[in-house]
Parts: C-alpha cells; sequence; structure tokens
C-alpha cells in the first residue's frame, strides 16, 4: 500500500520548530518511534539539534520493548552513543521527579498509542505534562495515528473511585483519539496548565486504521505484535482481571484466550451468533509464560471479519459472560495485585466501574449494561471531538 500519512516526527524533520533551536531537549520514545524510513526519533532530533539532546524517557516494557509483562520494571540507564541518561517511566515510579527534569527545557514526545484507556502511556504523558507545568518547562508532541481509527469510541466512561495506572482520567475503553488530540483534552479538561504543542500529522483521517495508512507497524510492546492484536485489545484485555488466559506466552497475545477448562464446544455457536463483525474459532493453545503456562487451554481465536461492524469491548463482554455463566464454579476474577494496586479487583481497575463488574456476574444483559453507560459515553464524545485535529 502507498504511503498516505505523515507522521508528526516527519513534519517536525520538514518544518523544524523554531522553538526547539538552541533549548535542552528531553525525549520520552521507545523503539516504534520511527519515521516511515524507520530512521528512530532519537536519530532524528540529534541530526535536527546536534548537541541539544540532554536526556530519555521511557514508558512502559522501557527505552527497548523488552519487558514482557506488568509490573516488571526497566531501571535508569544511559544511552550508549550520546552518554546522556535514560529514565525509565516504569520504575520505582511511574510518575517523574523534578530532578528527571533538571536539565532540559523541553520534552519532545514520540509515543504510540493504541486508542484504549487501560494502555499506560497516555498516562506516562500526562504526568510528564504535569512534572513540566509545575517546572515551567514545555512540551511538544510528535502525533501518531490512533492504530483502531478515530470515528469508533465504544464503552463506559471510567469512575474516579476506580482511578488508578490503568485509567487515570475518566474516558471510554475506546476513546477514539490520537496520542496528540488525547494529550490537548489532558490538558486541558483536567487542568494540567501545560506549554503544549502538538506537531500534527498529514494525510490521517478519521477513519483510516492502521493498515490504511501504508506505514508499517512497529510493536508499542511485546504483546501488541500486529495491527490485528490492537483491534481486539480494547475487549480482550478484560481478561487480564480474570484466570483466562488473554493469550500472553503464545504468538498471539489478545487474539487468543481461553483456559483448560473452557467448553468451547457449547460456546462456539452462542458466541458467533451474538457478535458481529468477528468470528470465534474454537483452538487450543499452550502458553510459555503467564496464566496456565505450559497447560492446554480450550479457547477461541477471534479473526476480525468487519472492522465497522466489530465492537471489541462488547464482545468480550458477551465473551466473559458466557464464560461465567457455563463455568460458574471454574472461572474466578484475578485477585490484587495489578498495575500497583494492592487492594481493589482488577477487574474493577480495568472495566473503570466495579458496578460493571457486579452487573456482569449477575448476567445482566449486555444490551441493558451498554444503555447504562450510554449517556457517559455520549457526554465524552461530545467533548471529546471538540480537540479532534483530523476530519
Amino acid at each position: 500500500m502507498a504511503l498516505c500519512v505523515t507522521l508528526g516526527l516527519e513534519n517536525l524533520k520538514q518544518h523544524p520548530l523554531s522553538a526547539l533551536q538552541g533549548a535542552r531537549l528531553g525525549l520520552l520514545a521507545n523503539p516504534a518511534s520511527v519515521d516511515s524510513k524507520f530512521t528512530h526519533a532519537l536519530r532524528v532530533l540529534q541530526d535536527l539539534f546536534p548537541g541539544q539532546l540532554r536526556a530519555i524517557f521511557s514508558p512502559q516494557h522501557g527505552f527497548y520493548a523488552e519487558k514482557q509483562d506488568n509490573m516488571i520494571e526497566s531501571h535508569h540507564t544511559m544511552e550508549p552513543d550520546l552518554n546522556i541518561p535514560i529514565y525509565s517511566l516504569y520504575s520505582h515510579s511511574r510518575v517523574p521527579v523534578p530532578q528527571m527534569f533538571a536539565d532540559i527545557d523541553t520534552l519532545v514526545v514520540d509515543i504510540q498509542d493504541v486508542g484504549t484507556r487501560v494502555y499506560t502511556f497516555i498516562y506516562t504523558i500526562s504526568f510528564c505534562m504535569e512534572l513540566a507545568a509545575q517546572m515551567n518547562k514545555k512540551v511538544v508532541v510528535l502525533d501518531r495515528p490512533n492504530p483502531i481509527g478515530g470515528c469508533q469510541v465504544e464503552g463506559n466512561v471510567l469512575q474516579q473511585q476506580a482511578a488508578s495506572f490503568v485509567g487515570r482520567f475518566p474516558i471510554p475503553m475506546r476513546h477514539g483519539m490520537t496520542v496528540g488530540e488525547i494529550c490537548q483534552f489532558f490538558n486541558t479538561e483536567f487542568h494540567l496548565g501545560c506549554n503544549l504543542t502538538i506537531v500534527p500529522m498529514t494525510g490521517w483521517k478519521r477513519s483510516m486504521y492502521w493498515q490504511d495508512t501504508g506505514l508499517a507497524w512497529i510493536p508499542p510492546s511485546p504483546n501488541l505484535p500486529t495491527p490485528h492484536s490492537c483491534m481486539v485489545y480494547p475487549g480482550q484485555v478484560i481478561f487480564e482481571g480474570t484466570n483466562i488466559s488473554e493469550g500472553r506466552g503464545t504468538t498471539l497475545p489478545f487474539e487468543l484466550f481461553g483456559a483448560p477448562f473452557m467448553d468451547t464446544a457449547q460456546m462456539a455457536p452462542k458466541l458467533n451468533q451474538a457478535i458481529s463483525g468477528a468470528w470465534f474459532r474454537p483452538v487450543c493453545f499452550q502458553p510459555t509464560s503467564g496464566k496456565w503456562q505450559d497447560q492446554v487451554c480450550k479457547g477461541f481465536h477471534i479473526h476480525v471479519t468487519d472492522k465497522e461492524v466489530f465492537t471489541p469491548y462488547t464482545a468480550s463482554l458477551t465473551a466473559l459472560q458466557m464464560i461465567i455463566r457455563h463455568h460458574p464454579d471454574a472461572f474466578a476474577f484475578k485477585q490484587p495485585p495489578y498495575e500497583y494496586e494492592y487492594e481493589r479487583l482488577p477487574m474493577d481497575l480495568i472495566l473503570g466501574d466495579q458496578n460493571i463488574r457486579n452487573r456482569l456476574a449477575a448476567l445482566e444483559d449486555i444490551k441493558t449494561l451498554k444503555a447504562f453507560w450510554q449517556p457517559g459515553l455520549s457526554a465524552f464524545k461530545a467533548i471529546a471531538s471538540t480537540y479532534y485535529l483530523y476530519d
């Protein structure tokens, strides 16, 4: 496919910001921070502004995205070629401290988000924006596509009592915004006070999925290896809060889910009748790590057949409720800890509302649940749309 999207990183290269000339720069990035020619943002900034980079920052999974799972910390280190520090923002703390920003004037952010509330990168950026405001530093965000498009917005809005590092602000599970758009939204709606500049993309449209951009997919984290895994992730991530494998430790994380006790023969026809835009194909798989390690799981491989129709969050809630109905004794919600929360149930943090978990467990009809969260979702969409940068 011909390239039709020009990234914020490439627009910065073509039109360098005068405000960055002479400034001491920091960079928040990881392996996905590359242009269409696979040149990393680190090299682009070094070429544009030689000698100005003073610090690098990495999100969850590390600067090299080598850490596989949640609560696996990466450590501070040094960048060998430039001899500047790489500060991990997923270490003993998930929040940057003033010492990390002492030697920079402007933080440049080039991070690939995946369009789902529980993905921590957007909250790492928000904490950086907050500290930048406190220290009178600037933040420049180089925009990137939302890999699952900017039209579909889905799910309940997070409730404050469920706020955590996998949900800092009240947004729905699938938020439909680019990283630049959601940073503007956070900055204004939650009064972060950051001196924020967005370098937008050109050519991106809200209807585009990653497959429409012409860009190569670089996994932003180890368990989202393909654009297809991103398409199911807004729903499949809920299984992290259960004793059902979400496919970690396999070659198809999040596209697969299952457990040794699942009766896929009974569930398959019901699932495929209830869910549109995807086919749930019964499979067996054996995770090499994570839940049910080295045990054969019976489950499903999700094949998205119509991305415009498929609603991943609703689909996975439907599958979860069917598992609860068919296996009330074997199914269980995962106990803490989860993302440095040691008391609240992981499922409550993931769903963003304990009430949703209770109603799911009580086998309340999914359509009734969707009607319950629709007013909050509609209110979010009305506000979020005022921050859209693209048609």
